[in-house]
């Protein structure tokens, strides 16, 4: 289960739209800067700062094989920040209601 800070992070990350591609990307395999510079048509410089901004969130991790590193999702995470995601939804239909009391359904220690 993920915390509220690291939820925040997390979708974040995922927010950004060429982010969000990269990572269904790297589900269906791994791949390097080029090879996701040649997907998405994007430069090796701009793909780097989008994979800095996943592996600072812990979504991707990168592996050096030979020359190159290849990035991979750290599928883990992204089953917690789904799960967490659907217990948020669940809490609503449990019968809360709207935001709940105060407006907080979390506590900012995520518990």
């Amino acid at each position: 289960m993920c915390k509220l800070a690291d939820l925040v992070v997390l979708l974040k990350a995922l927010a950004d739209g060429t982010r969000f591609r990269m990572v269904s990307l790297l589900l269906s395999r791994d791949l390097c800067v080029g090879a996701l510079a040649r997907r998405l048509g994007l430069s090796d410089a701009a793909v780097s700062q989008h994979l800095r901004v996943l592996r600072q969130a812990g979504l991707v991790q990168g592996e050096k094989r030979g020359y190159w590193t290849h990035y991979t999702v750290q599928r883990d995470v992204l089953k917690d920040l789904a799960a967490s995601l659907n217990d948020m939804a669940l809490q609503g239909v449990a019968g809360h209601g709207g935001c709940g009391a105060g407006g907080k359904r979390f506590q900012e220690s995520g518990e």
